[in-house]
C-alpha cells in the first residue's frame, strides 16, 4: 500500500494539474468555474481504483527487473489525463522520454532517422530523414506504425513508440507498416545507427542555385543567411529552397527565414490561441535587428520552393507565406498538414509537458492542418525513380529525378509575367476549393 506521505503527494501533483488544466484551456469549451466538491470526487475515484489495484493487481510481466515505482504511477497518471485530450501533439515526457527529445533538438541520437507522430490513434510517420537508415529502408511519408518489434502500437503514444524503436547503434528493429495509398502491408527491418541531423546544404545545377533545409533548428536562419550570401554571389536569378523530408522544428527561424523575402511588416502568419488570450501577428522584421536584410531580392527573382509529403509545420510556413504573398511557387507534392504550435514546458524530476499552445494561420491558405498545401505545379516520383533512389541510399545531387524536374519547370519560366500568373492561378484555385468545401459542409449539414 502507498504510505501517506506519498498519497498526499500525487494528491497535490493531481490538484496542480487539473487546475492548470482548466487555467491553461486544456479542456475543449467554455469552462467558467470549478467547485471543490468536482476536484475531490475526480481524486476520490482516482483514490478507489489505486486502492483496487492494491488489493487485487498481480504482476503478469514476463520482464520484471524493473520495479514498478511510485513516480511511475504519478507519471502514468499523468499521461492518461494529458492523453484524454486526443491532441497528437500534446503528450507528457518522463524522465527517459524527455531526454530523447532533447538529444533530437540538439541535432545527434542513436535511432532510424524519422519523425513519426500519433494522429487518431494512429503512428504516422511524418518524414524519414534523408540519407538515414529510415530513408534508405524504404519507409515514406503517411506510412502507418501497427507493429515496432511485434508489438502492437496502434493507440500508442508517439514518446513512447520512440521508446521502442531507438536502440543500440547496428542493432534492428522490425516495423509492420501500412501504406494507406497502396492499400498493403509491409514488413520493413531498419537497422539502428548514429544520425547526426544536418541543417542546410548549397550547390547550383543547371544554372538554379540550390538552398536544401533539412530541419528548422535553433540556428538554422543563421545558416540559411550564410547560404543566401553564397546565393547573392552567384549572380543567379533563380534559387529552389527544397523543403522536402523537412518535418519543422522552430517557428522563429521559419518566420524570420520568410521574412528575408518579403517588404517590411507583411503579414507571415496569425497565431490564434483560441479564447485562451488574443491572436498575435507574426510580421516580416519582427525578428531582425537589420532591416535592411528584408526583401533585398529584386523582382527579377525567380523564386521555387520544392515541398512534398514530408514538408511539415516550419516548412509549411515557409512555403505556405512565400506562395500566398506572391512571392514564391509551389513544386513537388502537396505537404503533410500541421497548423500547430507546440511549446515544451520544463517539469521537476527532468520530467516535461509538450503542449499545443496554438493554430498558426496562413495569409490566405488560412489552416492547413489535416489538409496540407497543394503545389503550383505538381512534381511526383515514379515507384521506379524511388526504387532508384533507395538503391543510392538517398538523391544525391545528382541522382535526385524530382529535383530535376523542379529544375526544369523553373528554368521553363522566364518572364516575370509568367511568374506572376502562375502564382495568381494557384491563389484562383484556393478560392474556388475553398468555395466549394463550404457547399459541401452546408449540404453536409442540410442533409443530417
Amino acid at each position: 500500500m502507498l504510505s501517506q506521505k506519498t498519497k498526499n503527494r500525487i494528491k497535490i501533483l493531481l490538484i496542480i494539474i487539473l487546475s492548470l488544466s482548466f487555467f491553461s484551456g486544456f479542456f475543449i469549451g467554455k469552462i467558467s468555474s470549478i467547485n471543490q466538491s468536482q476536484k475531490n470526487y475526480n481524486l476520490s475515484l482516482l483514490w478507489e481504483v489505486k486502492d483496487i489495484l492494491n488489493e487485487k493487481f498481480i504482476d503478469t510481466r514476463i520482464d520484471k527487473t524493473k520495479d514498478i515505482t511510485e513516480d511511475d504511477n504519478i507519471w502514468g497518471a499523468i499521461s492518461g489525463f494529458v492523453n484524454s485530450l486526443n491532441d497528437p501533439y500534446t503528450s507528457f515526457l518522463p524522465p527517459e522520454e524527455n531526454e530523447q527529445l532533447l538529444s533530437d533538438i540538439s541535432g545527434e541520437f542513436t535511432g532510424i532517422g524519422m519523425e513519426i507522430t500519433n494522429i487518431n490513434g494512429y503512428l504516422t510517420v511524418v518524414s524519414p530523414l534523408p540519407g538515414t537508415p529510415s530513408f534508405k529502408a524504404g519507409l515514406r511519408p503517411k506510412d502507418i506504425i501497427i507493429e515496432i518489434d511485434n508489438v502492437d502500437s496502434i493507440n500508442m503514444s508517439s514518446s513512447a513508440a520512440v521508446k521502442l524503436i531507438r536502440g543500440e547503434k547496428n542493432t534492428i528493429v522490425s516495423l509492420t507498416v501500412i501504406r494507406p495509398e497502396k492499400n498493403e502491408t509491409l514488413e520493413i527491418l531498419v537497422t539502428r545507427d548514429l544520425i547526426k541531423i544536418p541543417t542546410v546544404k548549397t550547390y547550383q545545377k543547371d544554372n538554379v542555385f540550390v538552398i536544401k533545409i533539412y530541419s528548422f533548428t535553433e540556428d538554422s536562419h543563421i545558416l540559411f543567411l550564410e547560404a543566401l550570401n553564397e546565393f547573392i554571389k552567384s549572380k543567379n536569378n533563380k534559387l529552389i529552397i527544397d523543403v522536402r523530408g523537412n518535418p519543422g522544428g522552430h517557428l522563429f527561424s521559419a518566420v524570420y527565414i520568410a521574412g528575408l523575402f518579403l517588404e517590411e511588416d507583411t503579414i507571415i502568419l496569425t497565431e490564434d490561441y483560441g479564447e485562451k488570450k488574443e491572436s498575435t501577428i507574426l510580421r516580416s522584421g519582427d525578428f531582425h535587428n537589420d532591416k535592411k536584410t528584408i526583401n533585398v531580392f529584386t523582382d527579377n527573382l525567380k523564386l521555387g520552393i520544392l515541398i512534398d509529403e514530408g514538408s511539415a509545420s516550419a516548412s509549411e510556413i515557409l512555403a505556405g507565406t512565400l506562395s500566398d504573398n506572391k512571392k514564391a511557387i509551389l513544386l513537388g507534392t502537396t505537404t503533410f498538414g500541421k497548423g500547430t504550435v507546440q511549446e515544451l514546458i520544463p517539469l521537476e524530476n527532468n520530467t516535461s509537458l509538450k503542449v499545443t499552445i496554438a493554430k498558426w494561420i496562413l495569409p490566405t491558405s488560412g489552416w492547413i492542418s489535416y489538409k496540407g498545401i497543394f503545389p503550383d505545379i505538381e512534381i511526383s516520383i515514379s515507384e521506379e525513380e524511388i526504387k532508384k533512389y533507395l538503391e543510392n541510399g538517398t538523391f544525391s545531387d545528382e541522382i535526385d529525378p524530382q529535383l530535376n524536374k523542379a529544375i526544369d519547370e523553373l528554368n521553363k519560366i522566364v518572364t516575370n509575367k509568367k511568374f506572376n500568373n502562375i502564382i495568381q492561378d494557384r491563389l484562383e484555385q484556393k478560392i474556388e476549393n475553398d468555395k466549394k468545401e463550404n457547399e459541401d459542409r452546408l449540404k453536409e449539414i442540410l442533409n443530417k
